[in-house]
């Protein structure tokens, strides 16, 4: 590793930004952070990065977006989580409140209920209070609020105990 000033040039250091925005779409901070890493001096960094963003390549209000609406569709995250995702790669409060925005509690009550319609075709229901702990804690390390988890998961149960027919006791 190249000692912390010593990085390379600011081509290297454009060229570093470019592979890497190749892979994903990424936030100015999280480049930042890599040319750091690789030891390129502050000056270079805010330069590159500054050109960056002055051709369209770095616009941490459209990674925002882009990042929601992404992590909420394909991995299932609510609003709490995708917030301190958002805050780990180093998007200010105002982009990410207006990114959040897009998710209505509607769509996030939708996706919960996507997400516990399809864990409920593997989960063995046999007990209750177990199914409902299991699905809730699911539902809140993905952000999203615990009331809504709770309406969720029991309307789908419920859903589910009409389908079987009292397959389980709903006590």
């Amino acid at each position: 590793m190249r000692p912390t000033g010593e990085g390379g040039t600011e081509t290297q250091a454009k060229d570093l930004c470019l592979r890497l925005l190749t892979d994903r779409a990424r936030s100015r901070a999280e480049l930042a952070e890599r040319l750091a890493k690789k030891g390129y001096s502050a000056d270079i960094s805010e330069r590159v990065l500054d050109r960056l963003t002055e051709v369209g390549l770095v616009n941490d209000a459209d990674f925002a977006q882009q990042w929601v609406q992404s992590r909420h569709t394909y991995s299932g995250k609510g609003k709490r989580a995708l917030a301190m995702e958002l805050r780990r790669k180093g998007i200010g409060q105002e982009h990410a409140t207006e990114a959040l925005s897009q998710i209505g509690s509607e769509d996030e009550r939708e996706r919960a209920t996507e997400l516990v319609a399809k864990k409920l075709r593997t989960l063995a229901v046999n007990d209750r209070d177990r199914a409902v702990r299991r699905l809730v804690s699911m539902l809140a390390r993905r952000g999203f609020p615990q009331g809504m988890a709770f309406e969720v998961v029991k309307e789908q149960l419920d859903h589910l105990g009409a389908e079987t027919d009292g397959m389980f006791d709903q006590g």
